[in-house]
């Protein structure tokens, strides 16, 4: 027995943080292939504007995915048309910071854990009661490579993409036999927005992260998304973790003084 690719028409997908980055790029990517979006976000006008370019196949809603009861609404309030969500993109997230943990802002760690957490978790579990009615459908949560690989600043922000895996990989457990699938993108340096956020605005810092060499684009991480989410449905991708070539593992910091 043989077993096809999915077709990219038969997707509706809901993507949180379309408005720049991963997310935007998903949209295109999906929009481009055929399928439904639903893009949200916290900054309307840039999702307006991305509608006027995408066209009807796109779905622009505001939303603060710190407000469970908001993207529950917002959920069942959907046009028919991109009322049968079958793929799930929980993408709205940020790092603040890259200071020590003894110096940092408290408020920068709440703010990530709200979002990166709180955020990611309300999208999931408003997203699945849905998918499991239908019978179909694939929850990607945007992780990263800082959820295995410690580095210094990383602290909150790491530890937030750790929670990101194991939950997905725990959630993966509980979808056995739902025809659910479960995916965990964990890409490396991408040339974003990422930065400017994480150093609130810096375009110097920011430039310097990437500074003469080729980190991954958006549309890279986009890439991989559709992929895993177009494979056969007998196929589950549980983890993929993305890097540029021209990034790869340090040696092991030791303090000698």
């Amino acid at each position: 027995m043989s077993y096809g690719m999915l077709d990219p028409k038969s997707l509706t997908v809901f993507v949180t943080g379309a408005t720049s980055g991963f997310g935007e790029a998903i949209a295109r990517r999906f929009v481009g292939a055929g399928a439904k979006v639903v893009g949200t976000g916290r900054r309307m006008e840039r999702l307006e504007k991305l509608k006027a370019e995408l066209g009807e196949a796109l779905h622009v809603a505001e939303l603060d995915v710190r407000d469970y009861a908001a993207t529950e609404k917002l959920l069942a309030e959907l046009p028919e048309a991109f009322s049968g969500v079958n793929v799930v993109a929980a993408n709205a997230g940020l790092a603040l910071g890259l200071g020590p943990a003894d110096t940092v802002d408290l408020a920068d760690w709440h703010t990530m854990i709200d979002t990166n957490v709180t955020g990611f978790v309300n999208t999931v579990r408003a997203t699945l009661p849905g998918m499991i009615a239908r019978g179909r459908g694939h929850v990607f949560g945007l992780g990263s490579v800082a959820g295995d690989y410690p580095y210094p600043g990383g602290n909150t922000y790491a530890g937030t993409k750790a929670f990101v895996k194991q939950f997905l990989l725990a959630l993966r457990s509980d979808m056995l036999g739902k025809n659910v699938r479960v995916t965990n993108i964990e890409p490396g340096m991408v040339e974003t927005e990422f930065s400017l956020v994480r150093f609130k605005g810096d375009e110097g810092k920011a430039a310097d992260v990437y500074a003469n060499m080729r980190g991954m684009t958006a549309e890279d991480v986009a890439e991989t998304i559709f992929w895993c989410a177009t494979l056969p449905e007998h196929v589950n991708i549980n983890r993929l973790q993305v890097m540029p070539t021209d990034q790869a593992f340090g040696p092991f910091a030791v303090h000698r003084g």
